[in-house]
């Protein structure tokens, strides 16, 4: 199912019809400020293993990320973090980062037993603040990569849907994506580490 959205004013229906998806365990694929990615309730294990599969990789070997709808969201989900961490994160979000934090005890469990870390994302993406905002918590987010060996990322949502129909609950069509990932920086330990330059400038908030 290919289900066009407004990306500026989405509509509440829509995304509605989505959320009460992703309740029921469904993986979609979804816009971000970047990529397009998979998505799915993080609540739901079967989906979290669904979309491991999807990309080819173990479970206790993946590198999870969420998408938060603000930071308030944090203590849910990372441990006490520092200042400096959090005032970089305030001047990033949202925006085209990710940050990796250390897994608080209150994330969901096949979380903490990968890396004992989370990645917390909060796009500038109405699309995606929509749905985790009506979906009452995060999302697990995982960006699609694309089959070619010269374009890294796919960027035309009807090709995507083209490819996914079958794995997915819906490909949301936001528009034409970026082609280019978000900026990681672990601050899991005690100085923050670039773990990769993507659309996220780090002059603005190192």
């Amino acid at each position: 199912m290919l289900i066009e959205i407004h990306p500026k004013n989405p509509e509440t229906r829509k995304i509605q019809l989505i959320v009460d998806a992703l309740k029921k365990g469904a993986v979609i694929v979804y816009p971000t400020d970047t990529v397009y990615a998979f998505a799915c309730d993080i609540n739901q294990k079967n989906a979290v293993e669904k979309i491991c599969k999807l990309k080819g990789i173990k479970p206790e070997k993946a590198n999870f990320s969420i998408v938060c709808k603000d930071l308030r969201e944090l203590s849910d989900f990372a441990k006490q973090v520092d200042n400096q961490t959090f005032k970089a994160m305030k001047k990033a979000l949202p925006g085209p980062y990710t940050f990796i934090l250390s897994a608080s005890n209150k994330a969901p469990g096949i979380f903490r037993k990968s890396k004992k870390t989370i990645g917390i994302r909060i796009p500038q993406n109405n699309i995606s603040i929509s749905i985790v905002e009506q979906l009452g918590n995060p999302i697990m987010t995982a960006s699609i990569k694309d089959e070619d060996e010269i374009i890294e990322y796919p960027t035309d949502p009807v090709l995507i849907h083209e490819r996914m129909e079958k794995h997915v609950f819906c490909v949301i069509d936001g528009g034409y994506g970026n082609n280019e990932a978000s900026t990681v920086i672990d601050c899991s330990s005690s100085s923050p580490v670039v773990i990769r330059e993507g659309l996220g400038s780090l002059d603005d908030i190192l």
